[in-house]
């Protein structure tokens, strides 16, 4: 049975577990123990801010704490919370898909501009999103371009039952399909832009990534083989026979890949049509079309 006179608020709930976290090394302690908080009360940033008095129920503390144990034993937040935001959109995760990163909506700001430009030249775009995870890169896409249309791909089924759920839940999924899929190999069709980011980690680095992305995304969508480069050989290789006249890809790449990338485009037909950086100023997003059209 609730207290309210001796229930915890909201404000002295963060606050412990800023402490907590504090004293467990995790890395942002106060903006942990906000989101954690917030995202189990179901209150975003702001309403933490308004309702900071507001009591704690016993169960709604027992969640919290449970929650916050996970996080110190190095859960990151957004697998405990389940979702994570991206591009403005929830986007539920699951235990096979990769965490969406910031950095990535960088792929989806310079894919958009060009999807655009492929419903004023054609009336429709469609798109293919190559190891999609939680498809949040192609549902951030639709979301953006009412006239397109995805087909997402992946080697996981339980990755794809995580990005239908989430087409579902925003309401695309009459413009969203999914094909379990080695990169090209059960994909038909053409399309007016390909977009993926890969597993581009050299394999010999995965035992030195941060412990929150080494032991909790899946691996598959980590590790790019010996040089990091696997994926995106693969991609270059059956790109051509899935582009439409005019089509493009949007590639998502390691900090120091671009060269490497674009050669191997290079011996395959492509060229580079332009090379974007993240917000940080890193190498991140290459353009390719190819070369015979440019």
């Amino acid at each position: 049975m609730d207290h309210p006179d001796t229930a915890p608020t909201v404000g002295a709930v963060i606050e412990r577990l800023k402490r907590q976290f504090t004293e467990h090394g995790v890395a942002s302690p106060a903006e942990d123990a906000r989101i954690l908080t917030g995202g189990l009360l179901g209150l975003d940033l702001t309403a933490l801010i308004v309702h900071a008095d507001r009591p704690v129920s016993d169960d709604d503390e027992a969640r919290i704490s449970a929650a916050a144990n996970r996080r110190c034993c190095g859960e990151p937040v957004h697998r405990i919370l389940g979702a994570r935001g991206f591009f403005g959109l929830d986007i539920r995760l699951s235990e096979a898909t990769l965490e969406p990163r910031p950095d990535t909506e960088t792929l989806v700001e310079t894919a958009l501009p060009l999807a655009r430009e492929a419903v004023a030249r054609t009336g429709g775009c469609s798109i293919l999103d190559l190891g999609t995870g939680s498809g949040a890169i192609g549902l951030a896409l639709l979301t953006g371009v009412g006239a397109a249309t995805g087909v997402a791909t992946d080697i996981s089924a339980v990755a794809l039952r995580t990005a239908r759920l989430n087409a579902g839940r925003l309401g695309l999924a009459d413009r969203f399909e999914t094909v379990e899929s080695d990169w090209f190999a059960a994909v038909s069709g053409t399309f007016d832009l390909i977009v993926s980011n890969p597993p581009y980690i050299p394999s010999g680095e995965i035992a030195g990534l941060e412990p929150e992305v080494r032991n909790f995304d899946p691996r598959w969508a980590l590790d790019g083989g010996a040089d990091g480069l696997d994926a995106y050989r693969a991609i270059a290789r059956g790109a051509a026979g899935h582009l439409r006249s005019g089509g493009q890809l949007v590639l998502e790449t390691g900090f120091d890949q671009h060269a490497a990338v674009i050669r191997l485009f290079d011996d395959c037909g492509f060229a580079c049509r332009a090379r974007v950086r993240d917000l940080g100023g890193r190498d991140r997003v290459l353009v390719l079309a190819p070369a015979d059209e440019g």
